[in-house]
């Protein structure tokens, strides 16, 4: 992107929650805070000084399938910012005194996840959703498995998960290839060589829809409603891209204009995709009033039959293809998302799907393809409704979705 003042940075590894064995459950992101915390050459106020006093900011992610190291700063910087993030990536500390720190740290994060209901109810979902597996667990761990952490557990974590095998380098911006690859290869032999472990196993399908509840004394009702769908490789995730837009992406979708607009229920609902390795999930998240529950359940089960049993007409159907294909172009507009892009669809397909090939099958889709996608998988064993709610009782709830 030689048009580009700037250059976005990225170490990923493919490794996250769902990789992690049950007792060192938050491992993957203990250690993506650890490698914040000081290496063999830098101070942890040393790492953050060295991009920010250039001008750029640093940051990372941990997430079910993936962890990202990455930064952003003026093109011209890009060989301190590859040598920050590659420090911190070979040669991090982990000094005793830190992880003890650190890991009160990230019990606060937990905590402050735990009292905010929103973010709360979708860890509920998670392990109602995907009982006894991985994708159930917080990434983040619990309480008991960070106080199990040790030592030498992030030194075999390492050794193990964070290899050359699993590793991607990805730049956007005022970059050229061979140069990154001439300064990654100065480095290269630093890096732990071996392909990681294939430690994951595809989550089980429920036999029947489920319901599970958190009770607490809040002003509103959470709810997050979860369904099963299909992995990034199934084909008919093109179809579910434009279902979800006609559901609950944006403020023209049905559940915002029915829900909101209409009935005045809810200042927030929307729904969103995940696609993991072998399955993926459609989310409805709203907070409403208690009272106005079932009339919510009531009227998001109807938009859920509709779209079963119609096919969306032509201007709203147009509309979502066009809101996708905008939502593509503009996303790609800064060096950071296109890093992120190339980063995701290298570990997650082997290969970068350039944008014109996802437009291409996006715009393939029919609004026949689209009923086809909701007949799949809006079906009652695919749906689990998760709550934090003053209310004591599910009684009823589920009744409600699937009649």
């Amino acid at each position: 992107m030689p048009h580009m003042a700037s250059v976005s940075l990225g170490v990923w590894v493919g490794v996250g929650g769902r990789h992690e064995p049950a007792p060192l459950n938050g491992i993957s992101h203990f250690i993506e805070h650890m490698l914040f915390k000081g290496t063999r050459r830098r101070s942890a106020a040393q790492i953050s000084q060295a991009v920010e006093g250039i001008g750029g900011y640093l940051n990372a992610f941990t997430d079910e399938e993936h962890t990202c190291f990455y930064s952003r700063a003026r093109a011209d910087r890009l060989p301190e910012l590859l040598d920050v993030l590659l420090d911190m990536f070979l040669n991090s500390a982990f000094a005793p005194a830190e992880i003890a720190k650190e890991r009160d740290v990230i019990k606060e994060e937990l905590a402050m996840y735990r009292d905010q209901p929103a973010e709360y109810v979708h860890d509920l979902l998670n392990g109602a959703q995907f009982p006894g597996h991985p994708l159930g667990r917080p990434v983040i761990g619990t309480v008991k498995t960070l106080n199990g952490i040790r030592r030498e557990h992030f030194g075999e974590y390492l050794a193990s998960h964070y290899v050359t095998g699993a590793t991607v380098i990805a730049a956007a911006g005022d970059v050229q290839h061979a140069e990154l690859v001439k300064l990654v290869s100065q480095r290269a032999k630093a890096f732990r060589p071996g392909t990681p472990p294939d430690d994951q196993t595809e989550p089980a399908l429920a036999k029947a829809p489920a319901v599970t509840l958190a009770t607490r004394k809040t002003e509103q009702t959470n709810l997050s409603l979860g369904l099963r769908t299909c992995s990034r490789h199934d084909e008919r995730r093109f179809a579910l891209r434009l279902l979800n837009v006609i559901l609950g992406e944006n403020m023209s979708s049905r559940l915002f204009q029915k829900i909101r607009e209409e009935h005045g229920l809810t200042y927030n609902i929307q729904s969103s995709l995940s696609f993991w390795a072998d399955c993926g999930d459609l989310v409805v998240s709203a907070g409403l009033d208690t009272g106005q529950l079932t009339k919510t359940l009531q009227l998001l089960a109807g938009e859920l039959r509709r779209l079963r049993e119609e096919m969306p007409g032509r201007a709203e159907f147009g509309r979502a293809r066009d809101y996708v294909l905008g939502q593509i172009d503009l996303g790609l507009e800064g060096t950071e998302n296109h890093m992120m892009t190339l980063g995701e669809h290298w570990l997650g397909f082997g290969r970068i799907l350039a944008p014109a090939e996802t437009k291409a099958q996006l715009s393939k889709v029919t609004p026949a393809q689209v009923r086809a996608a909701a007949r799949d998988f809006f079906q009652p064993e695919r749906m689990t409704l998760a709550l934090v709610s003053p209310r004591k009782s599910t009684a009823g709830l589920l009744k409600l979705l699937t009649s």
